[in-house]
């Protein structure tokens, strides 16, 4: 029998909301999911990726890190982990930092056992780059086998990865397939395996309203019971509480009815969205926020969903809006990167709420598959339309809950809050700035893997 913790998801050194507290919360999740481990003494902790939220953590989360993995080497749980999208470099990854100094082993196509369970592992890859992947894993001679990868499988939301491909062209039988990269916590059977995530840790969103947690998972049939050869129970996590208010407003009400609704919760310490619907007055969401950190909240973020009237004559033209995007665009001189992500942003089969992940993805593919960045140069007229043509066949992905947003977190885009409106992700000019950059100090407490490996 082989007893472990599967988590992912962690996104350390997120300061989501600008603040510095909940930065300290998603490290904090992640060592109460170590404290968890210790205490129950599991043979393993498996990380299914994203254990940072950014590619080049700061310092203090770099350290907090290694703190907390040093307490799981000192009780003897090895700790197995892949590398997820978010933490992904070009060159060596931060796991492999871990591994030299034997406080991780970074899972790849040899099997790692532990118990009688072998363990194997597959990064994060692009979705241009699937087509390549042949799933050739090692022989094993344990009773189990599992593999830890990072992507958004089948079934589940926002998949754009064949889960049933996978099983069946990989080398290895696996009894299941521990996942990372979508927050929401879920398992399925594939093709006679269990495929499970077990969701975040902290609350990366808005989105994210259930609990978050981990999962504990036995290999052992006589635990499973039946037909069964694996037991996967979901564990709780005690995490800063969120709190959701929704307000409907009738004619005639206004901010005093909010804050009544608002002083019916408990805010101490929370993060509070309120929304706000109906008819009514109109409501100031700055004086609803600061009413609601002055009872006890550590930060209120108010969203109007109401529809505003204009005043005034409105100025309509029927113009076709494409033909004059097209123009503008032609007159802007856009590279072929900033075109692709213009695109993402207005494309129709982009929800809204995976218009920041898809254009992180397609900067990131650019930026892996082109190492002379000829596709962040500009470029004018003919030669930019031909290049958009030849773009449109490319069909538009949609990303996780990972960072799926709500539009309740809306209200702060002009926070340009990472994972709620805007987010932290490195964009192209961050990118370009890592693999030039040999200065740690100039990047703020930022690190990059050049400094390491």
């Amino acid at each position: 029998m082989t007893r472990v913790i599967h988590t992912g998801d962690t996104h350390i050194g997120y300061s989501q909301y600008h603040s510095p507290v909940r930065r300290q919360d998603f490290l904090d999740a992640f060592e109460a999911v170590v404290d968890d481990a210790v205490d129950d003494g599991v043979d393993a902790v498996v990380h299914a990726g994203d254990l940072f939220h950014d590619r080049r953590p700061e310092l203090d989360d770099l350290m907090g890190t290694i703190s907390v993995l040093r307490r799981l080497d000192d009780a003897g749980i090895p700790f197995l982990a892949v590398v997820g999208n978010h933490e992904s470099t070009r060159g060596g990854q931060w796991l492999d930092l871990f591994e030299r100094l034997g406080l991780a082993t970074r899972l790849g196509d040899e099997p790692v056992v532990v118990g009688d369970t072998a363990f194997y592992g597959l990064d994060h890859v692009p979705v241009s780059r699937r087509d390549d992947l042949d799933y050739a894993f090692a022989d094993h001679d344990a009773e189990y086998a599992a593999l830890v990868a990072h992507g958004l499988f089948e079934p589940f939301g926002y998949a754009d990865w064949d889960t049933e491909t996978v099983l069946t062209e990989s080398d290895v039988a696996f009894d299941a397939m521990l996942l990372g990269d979508n927050h929401k916590p879920d398992t399925a059977e594939v093709a006679d395996t269990w495929v499970t995530y077990p969701g975040s840790t902290e609350r990366a969103s808005a989105s994210e309203r259930e609990g978050r947690g981990y999962n504990l998972v036995v290999f052992d049939a006589d635990a499973a019971g039946g037909d069964d050869r694996v037991e996967i129970r979901r564990r709780a996590l005690d995490t800063r509480p969120f709190v959701f208010v929704s307000v409907e407003l009738r004619e005639g009400e206004g901010e005093s009815r909010v804050r009544e609704r608002v002083r019916e919760y408990d805010l101490a310490e929370a993060v509070v969205h309120v929304e706000i619907t109906g008819e009514g007055d109109p409501v100031t969401p700055a004086a609803v926020e600061e009413f609601a950190t002055d009872e006890g909240a550590l930060i209120a973020r108010v969203t109007d969903r109401r529809e505003v009237d204009a005043d005034g004559e409105v100025d309509v033209s029927f113009a076709d809006p494409e033909d004059a995007v097209r123009d503008r665009l032609d007159e802007m001189a856009l590279s072929t990167a900033a075109r692709d992500v213009e695109r993402a942003v207005r494309e129709d089969t982009v929800p809204d709420a995976n218009v920041r992940e898809t254009v992180k993805r397609r900067i990131e593919e650019r930026l892996d598959e082109e190492a002379d960045l000829g596709a962040f140069e500009p470029v004018e007229g003919e030669e930019a339309v031909e290049g958009e043509e030849a773009d449109d066949g490319e069909e538009a992905g949609t990303e996780e809950a990972d960072t799926d947003e709500s539009e309740s977190d809306e209200s702060d885009a002009a926070d340009t809050d990472p994972d709620e409106s805007t987010t932290d992700e490195p964009d192209a000019e961050s990118d370009r700035a890592e693999a030039t950059d040999p200065d740690p100090a100039s990047n703020d407490g930022q690190v990059s893997m050049e400094d390491y490996l």
